[in-house]
């Protein structure tokens, strides 16, 4: 599944390629793909007519702010949010030109020019949803309402972690993928900051020591960081607009490197599952 970075990736692009678009035409595809009340029906009738102004991201959310005119371009008065998670498979695609979808074309937008771009989803277990003007996404999507903070904002401190983690007797491998504790992070991420970090990902939560946690909070920003600055990751099941997909995982350190040298000890990286996810580690370097 797509995390911070990768979303963060298809955010950038989104950004760029839909600057001011607007959506002069809609069709869906799967009636799945729509988690908001009022199902395609809704959803077709209240965005066509408006512009995409911005792109916010929120863990691995995706959010478009709408406005009826663009006159004051980001300062535009909100007429509605259109909110996207991409769940396992689901990418964008930018089409210019006129071409038949293909199969796992699950919604499509134009603009006036005939600009065209598809919300693809092999496993179709993306969602979307249509928010009205008079609602704030984080109060109408569950998945937004108790999420945590983001991993690269100033609320998410060494001192915010201590505290969060001072009774958890869960793993910290299953708490760095619980999206109320930090917002964005999944497998990928948490396998590489702990490994960065020194810390093994079976050890109880709350028998992290002061500065375990400092290395730990400093490691989740620097690894977050480094993807972002590849694009995302090679591993993760998404593609940006131009059907790329990131270069960081060339650069993982243990993340899928089972039974591979460790890169810095040289011991065989071990793998598991801690919460029902595989879990890669290096014996030596963590502990």
């Amino acid at each position: 599944m797509p995390e911070l970075p990768e979303v963060e990736t298809v955010r950038k692009g989104l950004e760029v390629s839909l600057a001011n678009f607007f959506i002069d035409r809609l069709e869906v595809l799967s009636e799945r793909s729509i988690a908001s009340e009022g199902g395609s029906k809704e959803f077709i009738s209240k965005m066509q007519g408006l512009f995409i102004v911005s792109w916010e991201r929120r863990g691995k959310y995706l959010i478009a702010n709408l406005s009826k005119n663009i006159e004051n371009n980001r300062k535009a008065k909100r007429d509605g949010s259109w909110v996207i998670h991409l769940r396992m498979t689901g990418y964008f695609e930018w089409n210019p030109k006129r071409q038949s979808p293909c199969s796992h074309t699950r919604v499509r937008l134009w603009n006036k020019q005939g600009n065209e771009v598809r919300f693809v989803d092999i496993r179709n277990f993306g969602q979307m949803w249509w928010i009205p003007p008079n609602q704030v996404p984080r109060e109408v999507i569950n998945g937004l309402k108790k999420m945590g903070p983001e991993p690269l904002s100033h609320e998410f401190t060494p001192e915010y972690l201590v505290k969060s983690l001072a009774t958890r007797k869960r793993s910290i491998k299953s708490s760095l993928l619980d999206q109320s504790l930090i917002a964005g992070i999944g497998n990928i991420y948490a396998d590489e900051s702990l490994f960065s970090a020194g810390i093994i990902p079976t050890k109880e939560s709350k028998k992290l020591n002061s500065l375990e946690i400092q290395k730990l909070c400093k490691s989740i920003t620097k690894v977050l960081q480094t993807s972002i600055g590849k694009g995302g990751t090679t591993f993760s099941d998404f593609r940006d607009l131009e059907g790329l997909n990131g270069n960081y995982g060339g650069e993982a350190w243990v993340y899928r490197r089972s039974n591979l040298p460790c890169r810095i000890c040289k011991s065989k990286i071990l793998k598991t599952k801690v919460a029902g996810r595989s879990t890669h580690w290096c014996p030596k370097c963590q502990k």
